[in-house]
């Protein structure tokens, strides 16, 4: 059974902890995101992101090597959707592999975006994923599903799955470890855990339970009040024992109307990038 918590209820990672401290080597990616101009200012991060830094020093202390990365600050293209083809399932065929040496050490990565793409940056989730035995993804829940990010990434490794189902080649991946730590507000995070539990299974990873942890602010899903959202980040931090780290408080916050930046008390784009560079 896949643990789901709500709001101040006290998430155990006892579990997803000691499940990983078994391993050498995991990666962590991380799918959420904050606008450059929130991350500038006031240093803020997303609860996931965050989360991920707090496990992976836990982690760390256990002597477990963790590799984190931010997929949503990566240049990682769209997918080709060459499984769907009119000549077929054309994902993951010799012809797509990847042959610069850098990118594709062990040999696996065959897909035809990273192929084509030569900025492309999927393959540096895939060599960290390949160099150790479990790859741990974090995302947030937005509108009944995990993030854009998550599900762009996800699509972009649907080659692994190819190889094996349609091509009859191995199964790379069959003996690392897969989870999905996931956070939301309102609105079908169990169920968005259980389907992507079958979506990482179907793909050929090695599953366990413990590896998937759910968290959601509040089970009334028409809950959309102003209040929800201000309290959500105090109860995350209850339910899983920790600081979010930011430059500001988030009550210190200039969100006034006709601020002297611009008419929503931010800068303007222009007045942001000039002192961004």
């Amino acid at each position: 059974m896949l643990q789901v918590k709500y709001g101040p209820e006290i998430a155990d990672v006892s579990a997803f902890l000691s499940s990983l401290s078994k391993h050498k080597k995991v990666t962590f990616v991380t799918t959420s995101n904050r606008s450059p101009f929130v991350e500038k200012k006031y240093g803020e991060s997303p609860k996931s992101s965050q989360l991920a830094e707090h496990l992976a020093r836990a982690l760390r202390k256990r002597g477990v090597k963790v590799s984190v990365l931010d997929a949503a600050k990566m240049k990682i293209y769209n997918s080709l959707g060459c499984v769907s083809e009119l000549k077929g399932n054309l994902c993951g065929v010799k012809a797509s592999l990847v042959k610069d040496k850098e990118k594709n050490p062990h040999g696996h990565l065959r897909c035809w975006a990273s192929h084509d793409f030569k900025d492309d940056e999927l393959w540096k989730i895939v060599n960290e994923m390949y160099d150790g035995q479990a790859i741990i993804f974090f995302g947030s829940q937005r509108w009944g599903s995990v993030n854009a990010v998550y599900q762009k990434l996800i699509e972009r490794l649907d080659w692994i799955e190819s190889r094996w189902t349609t091509l009859g080649d191995e199964n790379t991946v069959k003996n690392i470890r897969a989870g999905l730590v996931l956070l939301g507000q309102n609105w079908r995070v169990k169920e968005s855990l259980e389907l992507q539990k079958e979506v990482l299974k179907f793909y050929g990873f090695f599953i366990e339970d413990p590896l998937f942890i759910g968290w959601q602010y509040t089970r009334d899903a028409m809950d959309e009040s102003k209040a929800s959202y201000e309290n959500s980040a105090a109860t995350f931090q209850t339910a899983f024992n920790m600081d979010l780290m930011v430059k500001k408080d988030q009550k210190e916050f200039d969100l006034s109307e006709g601020g002297e930046n611009g008419d929503d008390g931010f800068p303007s784009f222009l007045d942001f990038i000039s002192t961004s560079l």
